[in-house]
């Protein structure tokens, strides 16, 4: 089978703990999609190869580079899809309804937010809207996680963020977390109770009254050893049997492995 389109970022769902996985093709012409389950092709092979065409994620132009994973130029400067308080929350306006966009800022950032900690090699802390839950511990590969605050607004999680990156890292070692170094000594109940204890008051009162840990497992039947990215822009055309997903990439045979959100709006075509 064949199947021809843009990548974007793979879908996902947690069904009774594991992930399962499918490959979102976009068509900018027709405004069409296709969907291609993964999990029962992981043992399988599969070729993906490159047209050389990118098209913008936000306004669909047809552009010669990429940046921060699918923009054209223009949109890289000026959408609200990738705007500072994206990369850094404590800088969200949306509150004050302000912003690239405010309308765009109002329905995606001023909206229940959750600060959060997800445990892959280590404990980091993240944030994420309340409707991109598990989504966004998924697409970070982590193994569990666990809500540790819930404020009204972006502005506010990216506050609580801040004071909480010299406890915890923010940042996702990918290296490690694509081998599945796992630290199963890492209590995320109990480090989010020892947060509780020392967090200031203003922090404090968003803390949630949810303990409920979140275990995650990716449909991966072996784990890269040493890791080799493949490189669309060098690499047009690869492809091997499917060793498994984990957060956004798919893991091929050879320790080989690709991003697939870092090359959303590039043209391939997909074949198993």
């Amino acid at each position: 089978m064949t199947y021809k389109g843009e990548l974007r970022k793979m879908p996902t769902l947690l069904r009774e703990g594991r992930v399962e996985y499918q490959m979102l093709l976009f068509d900018t012409e027709t405004k069409t999609e296709q969907l291609i389950p993964m999990n029962e092709l992981i043992g399988t092979n599969i070729t993906i190869s490159y047209s050389g065409n990118i098209y913008c994620i936000d306004c669909g132009r047809k552009t010669s580079k990429s940046f921060a994973q699918g923009f054209c130029f223009p949109c890289f400067k000026n959408s609200p899809m990738n705007a500072e308080c994206i990369i850094r929350p404590e800088l969200c306006k949306a509150h004050l309804g302000e912003g690239r966009d405010p309308e765009w800022e109002e329905e995606h950032h001023n909206k229940p937010h959750y600060v959060y900690l997800a445990a892959t090699d280590k404990i980091k802390v993240g944030i994420t809207r309340d409707s991109q839950i598990p989504t966004r511990w998924i697409d970070q590969g982590a193994s569990s996680a666990i809500k540790l605050a819930k404020t009204p607004n972006r502005y506010l999680a990216g506050v609580i963020e801040v004071a909480l990156k010299d406890t915890y890292d923010d940042k996702t070692n990918w290296q490690s977390m694509l081998k599945n170094n796992i630290d199963e000594s890492i209590d995320l109940l109990e480090a989010k109770n020892e947060l509780e204890m020392v967090l200031p008051d203003d922090i404090a009162q968003y803390i949630c009254d949810e303990d409920y840990i979140t275990y995650i497992q990716y449909p991966v039947i072996e784990f890269p050893k040493k890791i080799k990215s493949i490189n669309l822009d060098n690499d047009t055309s690869f492809s091997g049997k499917l060793m498994g997903i984990k957060g956004q990439y798919l893991l091929m045979d050879g320790d080989r492995v690709i991003n697939i959100r870092k090359y959303e709006g590039y043209q391939v075509a997909f074949e198993y």
